[in-house]
Order: C-alpha cells, then sequence, then structure tokens
C-alpha cells in the first residue's frame, strides 16, 4: 500500500505536477476523421490492443491479424472481424452493454502507434460478415467503430522497451506455459503437458 496522503486527487495537483502543458506537437495531432496519413497506418497495422468498459471493469484485449485486417470502411467508421478465440467474449459483452471503445495500433518495425477511441456496436449481417471471411470461415461477429478521434502516439515506450531489438527477445523455454499455468491453478485438472503438446495442432485447426 502507498501512503495515502502522496495520491494524486484533483485535476488541478495533476497538472501542475507535469507542467510545463503539452506542446503543440502533442494536441495538433488529434483527428476527428480519417487522414491520409492515419489511414497508411492503420492499413500497415497487424496487431491492435481493443480496450473496452463494462459494468465490472475494463478489459483489454490483443487483437492480430494479416496487415489491414481493421478495415477503413469510411473516414469516420473502423471494422474490426472477431476472430476465433476463446469463447470467454469479455469484450464483446462490454460492447453490448457500453459503446465505449478504443484501439491501440503496433507496427512491426516502427515506434509509431495508432490510437483509435470511439463507440462501437456488433454487427452480425450476414454480408458483412462473409466479407471477412478467411480460408471459407467467417467471423461470428464484426466489431464497428465510430471515430471519436484519432492520433499517433511517440516511440518513447517502443525505444524504452526496445520492443522489436530481437537481441532483447525472450527465450521461450524460460516462461511457464499456458500448461503448467493451467495444471498450477487447478491441481493438474485442466491443462499440463498435454495440453502444451497439442496446443500447436490445435491453433492451426482452428485460427480462423
Amino acid at each position: 500500500m502507498t501512503d495515502t496522503s502522496a495520491r494524486i486527487t484533483s485535476i488541478e495537483a495533476l497538472e501542475a505536477l507535469y507542467l510545463p502543458a503539452p506542446a503543440p506537437a502533442s494536441t495538433t495531432k488529434v483527428a476527428h476523421f480519417m487522414t491520409p496519413h492515419y489511414r497508411r497506418l492503420i492499413e500497415i497495422s497487424p496487431f491492435a490492443a481493443l480496450a473496452t468498459v463494462g459494468p465490472e471493469g475494463i478489459d483489454c484485449s490483443p487483437r492480430g491479424d494479416k496487415p489491414g485486417f481493421v478495415r477503413i470502411h469510411d473516414d469516420h467508421t473502423l471494422m474490426m472481424p472477431d476472430r476465433r478465440g476463446n469463447n470467454r467474449i469479455d469484450s464483446l459483452r462490454n460492447i453490448v452493454r457500453d459503446s465505449r471503445c478504443a484501439f491501440l495500433f503496433l507496427i512491426p518495425g516502427s515506434g509509431t502507434t495508432m490510437r483509435v477511441n470511439g463507440r462501437a456496436h456488433l454487427s452480425i449481417d450476414p454480408d458483412l460478415l462473409e466479407s471477412f471471411a478467411v480460408e471459407d470461415k467467417a467471423p461470428r461477429s464484426v466489431i464497428v467503430l465510430d471515430i471519436d478521434e484519432l492520433y499517433f502516439q511517440c516511440a518513447r515506450a517502443i525505444i524504452r522497451s526496445e520492443l522489436w531489438n530481437p537481441d532483447r527477445h525472450v527465450d521461450p523455454a524460460s516462461l511457464p506455459t499456458p500448461g503448467e499455468i493451467l495444471a498450477s491453478m487447478t491441481e493438474n485438472q485442466v491443462g499440463g503437458e498435454g495440453y502444451d503438446k497439442a496446443w500447436p495442432e490445435r491453433a492451426r485447426q482452428t485460427m480462423w
């Protein structure tokens, strides 16, 4: 626990702590519709974090596919297919109950990231679902985001983390496997070595 007297409890105190005020480059970059440059950044990205909020709290979910998997429908609308996963549907539950939604796009090799904030709904229009089909497998739903604002984020976080530096990549063998994590949490009732061995083929068969 931190000392409660050290907490920031007002916007005035927060803004005073972070002086000077943002430079023009931090504010003029915000757009409320798709620009040509922002279009390019989204079209080339193969990965986005999806942030949603609901009665139980917030949720952030990784989403990835081939570059351009988030479709720019028009200058005010993005569409993200909901590919196969674990059927927890945490993010989708939130969107149904609270439309506030955000995407954070990463671009391998680039320090620039893209943030898009807006309001989302789910569509199960058959023609729309079919238009996102891969290997004849359509998503069950599509997240349709009405853009409120979008802007690029500076590269400091990527630079500090050396995210794309192969010399900093972690050896997977040094990490606990999903099977090990599940086994430890269920007294070996779920997961285990067999789960890990079966995962590559299971993923291959259920990718789309």
